[in-house]
C-alpha cells in the first residue's frame, strides 16, 4: 500500500459539488492499493501514519503523533499513486490493485483509523472527487508498506 500523508489545519473532499468528507487539524492521507497488498499491509500502513511524530511540541519541534494532538483524518482513495511513468508520457495504472481489492482495503483501512480517532472523513471509492485542504507546515510523507518493512542500510 502507499499513502501521502499531509499534515493539514483542514481538509475536505467533494463529489459532484457535495462535500463527502472533512477533517480538521490532523492528516489528510491519500491512498493508493496495489494487487499483493492485505489486511495486514493495511494495518501496518496505519499504525506508521497514526504514530507518526510530525505535529510541534510546546518548543516547536516535531514530536507529537496524531493521538497526542487529538487530531482528525481524511482518508482519499487514491489508485494513481500506483503510476507508472517510465514509458512514454502517459501513465499506466497497470500496478495498482483491482477496483474489489482496493475498495475492500480502503474500507478497511478506514475501519483501523476509526478504532483510533474520534474523526475520520472519507471520500467516495472510484469517484471523480475534488480534494481542497490546507496544508500546514507544509508537512508531506510518503509510504509505501514494500519499503517500510525493509530494514535500513
Amino acid at each position: 500500500m502507499r499513502a501521502c500523508v499531509q499534515r493539514v489545519s483542514e481538509a475536505s473532499v467533494s463529489v459532484d459539488g457535495s462535500v463527502t468528507g472533512s477533517c480538521g487539524r490532523g492528516f489528510l492521507v491519500l491512498l493508493g492499493v496495489g494487487p499483493n497488498d492485505d489486511e495486514q499491509a493495511a494495518r501496518h500502513l496505519w499504525e506508521k501514519i497514526f504514530r507518526l511524530r510530525v505535529f510541534d511540541d510546546r518548543d516547536g519541534k516535531m514530536n507529537l503523533s496524531l493521538a497526542q494532538v487529538d487530531g482528525e483524518v481524511l482518508v482519499v482513495s487514491q489508485f494513481t499513486l500506483y503510476a507508472d511513468c517510465r514509458r512514454g508520457r502517459r501513465p499506466s495504472f497497470t500496478d495498482a490493485a483491482p477496483p474489489e481489492l482496493g475498495e475492500r482495503l480502503y474500507n478497511h483501512f478506514l475501519k483501523l483509523a476509526a478504532n483510533d480517532v474520534r474523526h475520520v472523513g472519507h471520500g467516495v471509492f472510484g469517484a471523480d472527487m475534488q480534494v481542497s485542504l490546507v496544508n500546514d507546515g507544509p508537512i508531506t510523507i510518503w509510504l509505501d508498506t514494500d519499503e517500510l518493512s525493509r530494514p535500513r542500510r
